[in-house]
């Protein structure tokens, strides 16, 4: 099976725990550890978290990775 690959991001706010959260309940999974940056221009910190999926369908460049 095809395994894809998603980073989430957001700012360090709750937002990012339910983005995470959502992704996990719809069968992604965590790759490696969660990163934190101070974004200088809008002056916050800023969230990324990698996840990958196994799906059925042969993976394309034109499929929305979050409805997968």
């Amino acid at each position: 099976m095809p395994q894809i690959y998603r980073l989430l991001t957001e700012d360090d706010t709750s937002a990012f725990c339910h983005k995470v959260s959502l992704a996990l309940s719809k069968g992604w999974a965590l790759h490696g550890a969660p990163s934190i940056a101070f974004d200088p221009t809008r002056g916050i910190m800023r969230c990324a978290q990698a996840v990958t999926k196994e799906i059925e369908a042969d993976y394309h460049p034109d499929m929305k990775l979050g409805e997968q």
